[in-house]
Parts: structure tokens; C-alpha cells; sequence
């Protein structure tokens, strides 16, 4: 595990990854800001009710245009509730402050960029040795096999450990700056449930936003690591890193296509790409297929990820080396 971790913090791909998550929050952070000044200054206050009937607004006039299609206005009409149910509850959703950025950043990441940021590391932990020959050096050693591939594995896990607490970290402390540091303790709403065109408020309670965040933190992880198990097990199948960047790419696009696409088709709700919106499920947005549930979409991409390595670790304790 040490050698492995070596292996990768000296291609300093862990600090590049690091520097892209610093970057793109500070351009996040200050379109948010210009986003917030602009509406500020269009509404002429700063009252966040009067921003949210608004918004409210908006909606309602969004929803009279006869060309909007079933999915995107059912996705409108679900938005436009929970907002009223804010309103009348007297709840800020988007009080300004550094955990409500991370809380945004990390609902808007789940699905591509933290994929892609594991997916860097991952692509290349077995096909860039096999494509060197320097694998062979690993596996004439007394060593089993298995406990090689599993200590490239836990290493991989490390980073996505890692990936995670730079993300929090970067984001809450960049955008500090901007919004300031409270927050922790803002009331938010969970446990909304789309039925349909109607809203289930029966479940709907209050929880503060830091435990939010961290069940927000917690899906991310789990997605990452399924994705990252995932890209493991293509780099085992390929010696060729780019292949394995390239297929993953391509599933995680199509995943963020097929998401807004997918609603007449059922069968695609087992597809792995079309469950990686798990935060989706605790702010009550619509899933993509009806029917999707958390517990629904996590056990589907459990079993990607454990199929996934079990189809790793055969294939590179009984392939041959050459």
C-alpha cells in the first residue's frame, strides 16, 4: 500500500487534482457572487423572501410556455412546490455562506467532475505498469497476486479519501472569503417525494445544514468509489490508459445525457450512469425514471461496483503476463 500510494503521489497527480478543484471553485464562487449582485440589484432587496416569491414567479410564467416538454415541466411544477413550501415555512434555502456553497458545489459535481477527478487517478493504476512491463516486476516477487491488485485498490480508495477532503476543504475555505464562514447551523428541508406531478410533504422534516452536508459528502463518496471501481476494473481489462479513459468518459457523458432523456425507458434505471444523482434524493428533486428511490439507485450501484471487482481480480490472478 505504501509503494502504491508512492507511486502515486510522485506522479503529483493528487496535487494537480487538487489545483483543478482549487480553480474551478474560485470561478464557481465568483459567478455565484456576480449571480447573487445581479439579483440583488434587479429586485432592489436583499430580503430573501422577496427573492424567493421571485423565483416563484419565474416559475409559474416558465410553466405557461405550451412548447416546455412533460419531463421538464413535471421537473418545474416539483421545484415550484417546494419552494412555496419554503416560503410558507418561513426556511431560507440559499442563505448566503461558505457550507451552502459546498452544499451547491457538491449537488452539481456528484455526477461528472468528482468521477472525472477518480478517474484520473484510477485510469492508469494497472494498464500504464502492464503497457511498461514493470508489472512483471511486481508479480515475480512472493507475493499473491490478489494482495498486489488489493493493495492498488485500498490506495485507490485513499485518493478518493482524498479527492473528497480537498473538495470540502477548497470549497468551504475559497468561498469563505466571498460569502464568510457561518452557516453551519442553517435549518434545511429533506424528505420531499415526488409522486407523479404532486409532492409527498408527509416525511418532510428539518435537519441543520452541517449534517446536510455531510450526507451529501457521504453519496459523493460512494459514488466516487463506485466509478473509481469501475474505471479499476478497465484498467485490469486494458493496457492502454487512454482506452480506459475514454470508455469511462463517454459512459459518464452519456450518463449526464441520458439522465434528462431516459423517462419513457425503463430498463435504463439499471445503468449506472443514470443513478449517479444521489443528493438528488435528499433535496426531493425528480428522478429520472419514475419509480428510482435512494435505497434503489445505491443498491444498483453497489452491484456495478462489486461485479466490477470481483471481474478485476479474476482476470489479473489468471491472465498471464507476457
Amino acid at each position: 500500500m505504501y509503494n502504491e500510494m508512492l507511486k502515486i503521489v510522485r506522479k503529483r497527480r493528487l496535487w494537480v487534482i487538487a489545483a483543478i478543484i482549487a480553480v474551478l471553485v474560485a470561478l464557481f464562487t465568483y459567478a455565484q457572487y456576480r449571480e447573487t449582485e445581479e439579483l440583488r440589484k434587479r429586485l432592489g432587496t436583499t430580503d430573501w423572501r422577496t427573492q424567493l416569491q421571485q423565483q416563484i414567479v419565474d416559475l409559474q410564467n416558465r410553466l405557461q410556455s405550451p412548447s416546455m416538454s412533460e419531463e421538464w415541466r413535471k421537473y418545474l411544477q416539483i421545484r415550484l412546490k417546494q419552494q412555496q413550501y419554503y416560503l410558507e415555512h418561513n426556511i431560507n434555502p440559499s442563505a448566503p455562506g461558505a457550507p451552502t456553497f459546498m452544499r451547491t458545489f457538491i449537488e452539481n459535481a456528484i455526477d461528472l467532475f468528482l468521477p472525472l477527478l477518480v478517474m484520473v487517478v484510477a485510469a492508469d493504476l494497472v494498464s500504464s505498469e502492464a503497457s511498461a512491463g514493470t508489472i512483471k516486476l511486481l508479480l515475480v516477487r512472493p507475493v499473491k497476486r490478489w494482495k498486489v491488485l488489493l493493495s492498488k485498490y485500498i490506495a485507490l480508495l485513499l485518493s478518493v479519501s482524498f479527492v473528497m477532503l480537498a473538495t470540502a476543504v477548497l470549497s468551504y475555505v475559497i468561498s469563505g472569503l466571498v460569502f464568510g464562514y457561518g452557516g453551519f447551523h442553517l435549518p434545511l428541508l429533506t424528505g420531499f417525494v415526488p409522486q407523479g406531478e404532486d409532492l409527498d410533504t408527509t416525511n418532510v422534516h428539518m435537519i441543520p445544514q452541517w449534517k446536510y452536508i455531510l450526507i451529501e459528502l457521504g453519496l459523493a463518496t460512494f459514488v466516487s468509489a463506485v466509478v473509481g471501481t469501475l474505471t479499476f476494473m478497465c484498467s485490469v481489462l486494458l493496457r492502454s490508459t487512454a482506452a480506459v479513459m475514454g470508455i469511462m468518459l463517454a459512459a459518464l457523458i452519456s450518463g449526464a445525457i441520458l439522465s434528462n432523456m431516459v423517462s419513457s425507458w425503463h430498463s435504463a434505471k439499471y445503468l449506472f450512469m443514470v443513478n449517479l444523482r444521489l443528493t438528488d434524493y435528499i433535496k426531493g428533486a425528480t428522478p429520472p425514471i419514475e419509480g428510482m428511490t435512494l435505497g434503489f439507485s445505491m443498491v444498483v450501484l453497489a452491484v456495478w461496483g462489486l461485479v466490477a471487482l470481483i471481474v478485476a481480480f479474476v482476470v489479473f490472478t489468471r491472465r498471464d503476463v507476457y
